[in-house]
């Protein structure tokens, strides 16, 4: 009995089963997704019209962004609080929108309901923080991948939440507001203590490649499986029953690697457990604190003090000439021939708080190569419907879907990459970030040029590109500017994409758009021979056709990826050195 309960109490503080709850929690948090599928019942419950749910979504997208509250509490709150405070947020907001569609409450202003859905919206940056603060300093040493599958299932929580409610078959659209209220609060709330730091960093095995294998494979299957039924359901058509039956599939998939955390625990023989750590811990922490402000201030003067040859050499040979010169600045400090400089704030590698990130040139780099690579990313995404219009593709749900599924494999695929690319030859993650963006920058190019099956290689590139940034920046950003303020610094991070899509969709898309169709209604009403001056409120006469009318964007678009990957290539090589540091022994 004593054994069972030791075994329990080991399962339930096992950092693979908090990964895997952190996935069932990020599988129904992105609720802000599922905004194109509840604004048609708000629009014609409360009678509003187009530009009254555009505002709605303005209010959502702020909810979406808006994570500093989130980010600072994470730093002085548990991480269950931090949920439960994402749950009240979540349930009052969006119950509140579900009570007066349904008719229990009276009709409220639209800037009442505006203020709903971004609480609503807003517990989710909650989720995600508690999330990936908890997962990130559980598995110090695969930020990648932790991050990539996790942003991951967030993108693909609306598709799932989808296919529950599709299973469920409520009597009517309005349930689905609902669900979003009632179902992710009860998700977390069963799971809320389970998501937590216990300490991973103690729990490295040796199988855990394999864990992550495993995990992988459950991804390509789940993103499959979407695929497959979303072409099914497009070409056939299917009945109730075999929904249902597709329904608890995907609910098994989704459970499926709680099999990683039972295994490890109950079926496996105990192992001595092996810690893993980025940076190297003093043997003796009781040292008196004048001798470690002592090497701290000496390795500050080797850095600015070391060949800049230093960092290509081996490992080893590296370790060497450093050591040597840290020798010789002892010695020279010692007998008063240097004045060392005392050391001013934490360098790169060392944990940051979100003021002295923000002093930082890394920083603002790597903000900045976000702005205009994932702000162009988001604009194809929140545009992809009129752009599918204007090619003449009349069925336009296919193609938002699939830029969610190539969502969340470029932020599956992304982790990984970024993580082969530094294990295996210890170069600086942004680099990632460089690869995707020219990635992103073809795509767009593509559609520019008019070259055929352009909405499908730029939905594909756009999706995998976008996705693979949210995977590569947030565990960037923890490399270079530590754990302890990831929850802000993350936060932060999250508002260059809309600021992006604010510039990109609602100034240069947007006007070009409307542009060239108000140029092709000019040309029309000339070959009608009509002399009624077309009102430009008028729709029909706001509708362009044709790839030049987001062509233009596009290309001015793929230039912007060009621009980021320029930035992200100066933080490649300004980092260098830390991630030689962090990852060359095991290069070498």
């Amino acid at each position: 009995m004593e054994q069972l309960y030791e075994k329990l109490k080991a399962f339930v503080n096992n950092r693979w089963l908090v990964f895997v709850c952190s996935m069932w929690v990020q599988s129904c948090a992105g609720v802000g997704y599922l905004f194109g599928s509840i604004s048609p019942v708000i629009k014609s419950a409360m009678g509003y019209n187009q530009r009254q749910i555009a505002i709605l979504g303005v209010a959502k997208d702020l909810g979406d962004s808006i994570g500093f509250v989130a980010g600072s509490l994470c730093e002085i709150l548990p991480i269950w609080v931090i949920l439960v405070i994402g749950v009240v947020q979540n349930f009052v907001g969006y119950g509140l929108v579900g009570l007066v569609i349904a008719n229990i409450l009276p009709d409220l202003p639209l800037w009442v309901l505006c203020v709903a859905i971004f609480v609503g919206t807003n517990g989710e940056t909650y989720y995600n923080t508690a999330a990936l603060v908890s997962c990130v300093q559980n598995f110090p040493r695969n930020r990648g991948p932790i991050v990539g599958i996790l942003k991951g299932f967030a993108g693909l929580s609306g598709a799932i939440l989808t296919q529950i409610y599709a299973m469920i078959n409520f009597p009517n659209e309005a349930a689905l507001i609902f669900m979003v209220a009632v179902g992710p609060s009860i998700v977390v709330i069963a799971l809320m203590f389970i998501i937590r730091p216990v300490g991973g960093h103690k729990q490295a095995r040796p199988s855990d490649g394999s864990s992550f294998l495993f995990t992988y494979s459950v991804c390509i299957v789940l993103a499959a499986y979407l695929l497959g039924v979303l072409v099914l359901n497009d070409l056939v058509g299917i009945n109730q029953t075999l929904v249902t039956l597709l329904g608890v599939l995907l609910i098994i998939l989704i459970l499926f690697p709680v099999i990683i955390p039972i295994l490890l625990v109950f079926a496996s023989e105990p192992s001595p457990p092996v810690q893993e750590n980025l940076l190297p811990k003093p043997e003796k922490q009781e040292a008196g604190s004048s001798e470690q402000d002592a090497d701290e201030v000496i390795m500050s003067e080797v850095e600015d003090e070391k060949p800049p040859e230093v960092d290509s050499l081996p490992a080893s040979e590296r370790q060497k000439r450093i050591a040597h010169l840290q020798a010789k600045l002892f010695q020279a400090a010692a007998v008063g021939a240097v004045r060392v400089k005392r050391k001013r704030g934490p360098r790169r590698g060392e944990d940051f708080t979100l003021l002295q990130a923000l002093i930082k040139a890394d920083f603002w780099l790597m903000f900045f190569s976000l702005v205009l690579a994932s702000g162009s990313g988001l604009t194809v995404i929140d545009n992809l419907g009129q752009i599918c219009q204007s090619l003449g593709y009349s069925n336009t749900s296919i193609f938002v879907s699939m830029v969610s599924i190539f969502n969340f494999l470029g932020r599956v695929g992304g982790g990984y990459f970024s993580e082969a690319i530094i294990r295996k030859y210890a170069f600086p993650r942004p680099v990632a970030m460089a690869v995707v963006q020219v990635i992103m920058s073809f795509g767009l190019l593509y559609y520019a040029l008019g070259w055929p099956g352009e909405i499908y290689v730029t939905t594909v590139l756009t999706g995998l590109g976008y996705g693979a940034h949210w995977a590569i920046v947030p565990a960037s950003a923890s490399e270079l500017f530590g754990l302890k303020s990831f929850g802000a610094l993350y936060n932060f991070l999250t508002l260059a994409s809309p600021a992006g899509s604010l510039i990109f969709s609602g100034a240069i898309a947007s006007g070009i758009y409307d542009y060239y169709a108000e140029k092709q209604a000019s040309l029309r009403q000339t070959i009608s021979g009509s002399m009624v001056t077309i009102p430009l409120w008028d729709d029909d006469s706001l509708s362009c056709e044709g790839s030049i009318c987001y062509s233009l964007t596009c290309a001015l678009m793929s230039g912007f990826c060009i621009v980021a990957m320029v930035l992200s290539l100066i933080v490649v090589y300004r980092t260098r050195s830390v991630y030689a540091q962090l990852y060359g022994k095991s290069h070498t």
